[in-house]
């Protein structure tokens, strides 16, 4: 077995083409269980077999709950995404990190502007031990670099299409 290890810090080499360049890629399905409904009672599964998550609609939400919900899906991954690229930062500029977490909580609610929905994420970063200009610096500097900050603030490149 191939002991864990960080990533190299040569992600951080800036990538000079023309052309969005995947470096890894995933696809995971949703079904729609029980209640024929992805949400409410689905599963989701990835396609290596690594992720088989039971989905619940939330209390809040009018459903059951007792299972992941997709904004918890959300916040885990952008909060492993921010902390392991502070990480990969505080690494090149050898800036010791002890204890290190981020925290995020994303809010599903109503959009003010079209009247559907919308989601709100707060991140929050604690860094002890880090003086606190080191700190804000890094966290800055995570903020442009973590790819679910540019999407959260600026959207993400996708198309939506029916299967054929």
């Amino acid at each position: 077995m191939t002991p864990l290890q960080p990533p190299s810090v040569t992600l951080l080499d800036k990538y000079h083409g023309q052309a969005f360049q995947p470096i890894y890629a995933t696809t995971v399905t949703v079904s729609g269980g029980a209640a024929a409904d992805g949400r409410a009672s689905g599963v989701a599964r990835s396609n290596d077999g690594n992720l088989d998550v039971a989905l619940r609609l939330p209390a809040e939400l009018g459903g059951a709950g007792g299972g992941t919900n997709p904004e918890q899906l959300f916040a885990a991954a952008y909060a492993a995404c921010f902390h392991g690229a502070l990480n990969l930062l505080a690494r090149k500029h050898r800036i010791a990190l002890h204890d290190a977490s981020v925290q995020v909580s994303v809010a599903f609610g109503r959009d003010p502007v079209d009247g559907l929905f919308m989601l709100c994420a707060d991140v929050r970063v604690d860094l002890p031990d880090v003086e606190k200009r080191v700190a804000e610096e890094l966290v800055r500097n995570t903020e442009r670099l973590c790819p679910y900050t540019k999407m959260a603030k600026s959207g993400i490149a996708g198309i939506v299409a029916l299967a054929a």
